[in-house]
């Protein structure tokens, strides 16, 4: 006998503070941040019997080394939740994050979970700088024209399509001053302190008589936003991916460390813990494009998770489109008529930073904030593009 599609809840998203690269977290462990979000998501419904998670899906765009060995289970373990729980690592580079949400909902839409945690870390400063230890792309790629765009690098696509979609390096600056703008008035604001959970880093220092001191420092919000960012001085800078290109570092998201989880329940659960929901996960998508204009997935990917949540372009409130390069978000939000008021309020990656596979569940965590302050807020969606070509879209409902 089928059974009927039920609909999966959030509960509470929580994320740790982003880092840049070699910033504050650059001697943390990215298991160590996961296991903070993952013990804080859980400890968000105290009556909760964490034995009851179905499982814990944890997104990384580069799953070895540190943040290798399934980190989503030795995270769940290192958060002290019960040996019983189980926990995959999944990938889908950029969209990582976001498909963990997505899996999630899945599992208790089909009725096999009621409890579930979707989360990711990444940490930038564990990998080397091409962010692998071991590349090794297949020979096939070189082989034949078509599938040469496989192995460019992410700054190459942007130019590509900074020069198809005929975004100016002008209007690149501009768009991430106002990124810069708007994350140092939210942090300002207070906006992200319901998302964020500090987090102390521990270094010992030897001393002088022979012992081990500990020094703490406590993090309390993301270190990538600029006060000081202007148009003058983001001109200076060089295009770091083509010599007459447009892409320059101050454009382009910043790599950074951080982590994020999200708690989502069944209508049966959410009865038996009584807890009130704050979203509903309405839809959901992943699109193919073009390897060399990878940045412009999102274009392919929104319409169909739209179609899928049966929501209205015009009725979604909130749209948190991650900035790998203003390049492609602008030849996004031009392509698809996405109103730039809406998109990214609290500012996006070029000055938030963006942690690849954790990126999805942190811009997550910061949608089901702004849910949570704002009735009126009813439909809210998270996009990006993804490495190789592809672009990957989330609807979230409140409730």
């Amino acid at each position: 006998m089928s059974k009927q599609i039920q609909d999966a809840y959030i509960v509470a998203a929580l994320r740790t503070p982003v880092a840049r690269r070699n910033g504050a977290f650059r001697h943390v462990r990215p298991d160590d941040l996961l296991a903070q979000v993952l013990a804080a998501v859980a400890a968000a419904v105290p009556a909760l019997d964490a034995g009851e998670i179905g499982d814990v899906i944890t997104g990384c765009a580069m799953p070895e080394a540190e943040q290798g060995m399934n980190v989503a289970r030795i995270g769940l373990l290192l958060a002290g939740l019960p040996e019983r729980v189980p926990g995959v690592t999944i990938n889908r580079f950029c969209a990582s994050g976001l498909q963990a949400v997505a899996d999630a909902a899945a599992r208790i839409r089909l009725g096999e979970a009621d409890v579930m945690i979707a989360a990711g870390t990444e940490s930038m400063s564990a990998m080397p700088q091409i962010m692998g230890n071991k590349v090794s792309l297949n020979p096939a790629i070189f082989a034949r024209a078509e599938n040469v765009g496989i192995a460019y690098g992410m700054g190459l696509t942007a130019e590509k399509v900074a020069a198809q979609w005929q975004v100016s390096r002008a209007d690149q600056d501009a768009f991430a001053l106002e990124s810069h703008r708007r994350a140092c008035a939210a942090i300002a604001g207070g906006r992200f302190a319901d998302e964020i959970r500090p987090y102390t880093v521990r270094a010992h220092v030897p001393g002088e008589d022979g012992t081990v001191r500990v020094i703490e420092r406590v993090v309390e919000h993301d270190e990538g936003p600029r006060a000081d960012a202007s148009a003058e001085g983001l001109a200076k800078l060089k295009p770091v991916f083509a010599a007459r290109g447009s892409v320059t570092a101050g454009n382009s998201s910043q790599m950074s460390d951080g982590a994020a989880a999200v708690l989502l329940m069944s209508e049966a659960a959410l009865k038996r813990y009584q807890v009130t929901p704050v979203a509903r996960f309405a839809g959901y998508a992943v699109a193919g494009v073009a390897p060399q204009l990878m940045g412009i997935g999102p274009v392919e990917a929104i319409p169909r998770a739209l179609a899928r949540a049966a929501v209205g372009l015009g009725e979604i409130g909130w749209i948190e489109l991650n900035e790998a390069f203003a390049a492609q978000a602008l030849a996004v939000m031009r392509e698809l008529g996405l109103d730039p008021e809406k998109v990214n309020p609290l500012g996006g990656a070029i000055a938030l930073g963006h942690p690849l596979g954790a990126t999805g569940a942190i811009r997550s965590a910061t949608l089901i904030a702004a849910m949570r302050r704002d009735p009126a807020l009813r439909y809210g969606m998270i996009s990006m593009c993804i490495g190789t070509g592809m672009g990957a879209a989330g609807v979230f409902e409140r409730v």
